[in-house]
């Protein structure tokens, strides 16, 4: 294999793709980037089982072939080189020579036999998304994702995708987040996506002009642009029935500023700690009143806020609540209570397209 491209491209394509490689395994191939030149081509793909992703950058291909290099040493070398072009010339024992400008690199690369083979899902066309809308959906739910590996459902995404709207719904067990979109899909179908896969996909699908095609079965998923394409085990499982615990109605039901309301948590979480990790007892009646207390010390906060309804004080774990209000990315958001234990609805104050849930945390002394 012989050829040159584009340096910038080159290490782009590199770091895009290094999101799919394994960074230590007991396989020393996985570890590495499977590089592929044919035509005016250069194909990169990382893959460590789980996830792969590819990509094709433009290049003057020279002589065709493959080689399978490292992908933390190739992306080192490529962006340290100086010059604006790299030349990448591998040997059929595949010693590899990366030069730019003045400067040559030689290295063993592995055998790109040895490199598995990417699954073919055979996933019809399910549904297209504009690329601001795949990352609004991902990005205002991720947060909600379980940590837990005793669930493994639960750390993924359901997409619930039907003919005429796409809802994506992630929780933990102390928190729900949902959010739906007017689509047009080609068909009826539950996946749960692994949570890393989404994380990492948002990352490569940054231009706006762009359109993510999604094609799914009950095995994998394959999102794919102009640039990329990621593909995907599923996660299999049963997810929750979240509608079931979404409450009717409400007790009271509380306005707030989020900024205003991020601020005075914050300032009640400066006597919380991870070893000190007491819930803030916020009470809502005529105006909010934030109180925590540690053996730190004890903090009281109040600030404004509309309130209709039942006065009612209720625990939060200040992250979780803060999660939210991060997240919704509005101005004014809207609290539904049902009651000091009920799960707490979140909601945008002028209407959208997205629900959380925050679970309310019980005093000791209650």
């Amino acid at each position: 294999m012989k050829m040159i491209c584009d340096r910038t491209l080159l290490a782009n394509a590199v770091a895009g793709v290094s999101k799919a490689v394994t960074q230590r395994s007991s396989i020393p191939v996985l570890e590495g980037i499977l590089m592929k030149a044919e035509g005016f081509s250069l194909t990169l793909t990382g893959y460590d089982l789980e996830m792969g992703i590819t990509t094709s950058i433009e290049a003057n291909v020279l002589e065709p072939g493959e080689v399978v290099l490292s992908a933390k040493l190739l992306g080192d070398m490529v962006r340290r080189l100086s010059s604006s072009e790299v030349e990448i010339t591998a040997t059929e024992t595949n010693a590899t020579t990366i030069k730019g400008g003045i400067t040559e690199f030689d290295i063993m690369g592995m055998n790109p036999g040895d490199f598995p083979e990417l699954p073919s899902p055979g996933a019809d066309h399910t549904l297209d998304l504009e690329t601001p809308t795949f990352r609004e959906m991902v990005e205002t739910t991720l947060f909600a994702v379980s940590q837990d590996d005793k669930k493994p459902a639960h750390t993924g995404e359901l997409f619930a995708i039907e003919p005429d709207k796409l809802t994506v719904v992630a929780l933990d067990g102390y928190r729900l987040a949902i959010i739906e979109k007017p689509v047009k899909a080609a068909k009826d179908i539950n996946i749960i996506i692994p949570a890393k896969t989404l994380a990492e996909a948002i990352k490569l699908f940054t231009d706006d002009d762009e359109v993510v095609h999604i094609a799914a079965n009950r095995r994998f998923v394959v999102f794919s642009s102009r640039t990329y394409t990621v593909i995907s085990r599923l996660i299999e499982g049963d997810f929750l029935d979240y509608k079931r615990v979404i409450p009717e109605g409400y007790h009271t039901r509380v306005t707030v500023d989020v900024r205003d309301f991020s601020n005075s948590i914050e300032r009640a979480s400066l006597i919380i700690t991870e070893r000190l990790k007491n819930p803030l007892r916020i009470t809502f009646d005529g105006n909010i009143t934030v109180r925590c207390q540690t053996t730190l010390g004890k903090v009281v906060d109040e600030l404004d806020a509309e309130i209709e309804g039942e006065p009612v004080e209720i625990g939060f774990n200040n992250r979780y609540l803060l999660d939210a209000l991060r997240y919704s990315r509005c101005d004014k958001l809207v609290f539904e209570v049902s009651g000091p234990l009920s799960p707490v609805k979140v909601l945008p104050k002028d209407g959208g397209d997205f629900l959380f849930l925050v679970l309310p945390v019980r005093f000791k002394n209650d």
